[in-house]
């Protein structure tokens, strides 16, 4: 529809027509959300790169890396198995930045220690993202299902995730731990993480849950009922769209809970074990050396921690995004506070 306007002596003017305004899907808004959260932004691209530096550098199964020492070769201790990375400029007194040899040092047998850190970095985001992974598709298709038919179904399956929630994850790593590592050294990691992905379901299955209870009586639920459509299609094609925001945030935070995990089991001798190398199993071998030879037990600390925060930070940008009303509760909080100073 178009307008006139008239002229300052009167005489009408040419039509105008309206500014055509595009609107923007639920996936575009959602993606310019994100983007506004910098630090999210940020934690993504140095995942990836912190990722590809791992996996690159000393190969990953028959694919050999760009890295000259392998994290079980021996070699000849140099410097005493100091690191020789050195990142002080020579204007402050010091050689500038120097990779060496061995850059991360070497462990009391000699094995390049640099190459053990990045073969532990690789396999705690194997395990975060096989437990995220099964974790995710386990927990949604429970919660799903219990939050759709309801009834005796929902009753039998949040009972049985009761019951998975009381069992200490100590004792189930215990016992993966053990069935994992008597599969041998190069499919451990993966057995361990499939098994403790089965056990971790049990958070996003609630999650999920609420949201199918909520969202089942919606209009286009009833539509899609009266149009003939099979409960799966309803699930799987209407209801679960609506809920990804759900499945995705829940499915970030359980995959930087898994780094924690698979470290915590590790260090206590119950997850990966010698001669596969794990973040947790390096400080739990070398924290006896904390005192003398700290390199041993700072730089796999370091990368456990650089590992769950950047997760973190990704699904904290996630749920401003998916869920706007997060961002400004916390604009309003900071509000008040600055009004009450």
């Amino acid at each position: 529809m178009t307008q006139t306007t008239n002229s300052p002596e009167g005489a009408p003017a040419a039509a105008v027509a309206p500014a055509e305004v595009k609107g923007k899907s639920q996936g575009q808004l959602i993606f310019s959300r994100f983007l506004e959260n910098r630090i999210s932004v940020v934690s993504i691209f140095l995942l990836l790169a912190l990722i590809i530096f791992a996996f690159t550098s000393v190969g990953f199964g028959p694919i050999p890396g760009w890295w000259k020492h392998n994290y079980r070769d021996l070699n000849d201790l140099v410097n005493g198995g100091a690191a020789t990375l050195s990142v002080v400029p020579k204007w402050l007194g010091g050689s500038g930045i120097q990779f060496g040899d061995h850059p991360f040092g070497q462990s009391r047998i000699g094995v390049d220690y640099f190459a053990m850190t990045m073969r532990g970095i690789q396999n705690s985001v194997v395990v975060m993202l096989v437990i995220g992974g099964v974790g995710t598709v386990v927990g949604t298709v429970v919660g799903a299902i219990a939050g759709y038919y309801r009834g005796w179904v929902d009753a039998v399956l949040m009972r049985i995730t009761d019951i998975f929630i009381v069992i200490p994850a100590i004792v189930i790593g215990a016992v993966v731990g053990s069935t994992a590592n008597n599969a041998g050294s190069s499919l451990g990691v993966w057995i361990l993480a499939i098994l403790l992905g089965l056990v971790s379901w049990m958070g996003i299955a609630r999650l999920v849950r609420a949201e199918f209870l909520s969202l089942r009586e919606r209009e286009f639920v009833e539509a899609a009922r009266v149009a003939g459509a099979s409960d799966a299609r309803i699930i799987f094609r209407h209801i679960l769209p609506n809920a990804v925001g759900v499945v995705i945030v829940s499915a970030t935070l359980l995959a930087a809970s898994a780094i924690l995990l698979e470290t915590g089991l590790s260090y206590l001798g119950f997850g990966i074990k010698s001669p596969d190398v794990s973040l947790g199993l390096l400080i739990s071998d070398n924290q006896s050396a904390f005192a003398t030879r700290p390199w041993l037990y700072w730089w796999p600390g370091a990368f456990i921690v650089v590992l769950a925060l950047l997760v973190n930070f990704i699904g904290d940008g996630l749920r401003d995004a998916f869920d706007p009303r997060q961002k400004r509760f916390k604009l309003s909080r900071k509000n008040r506070a600055a009004e009450s100073k």
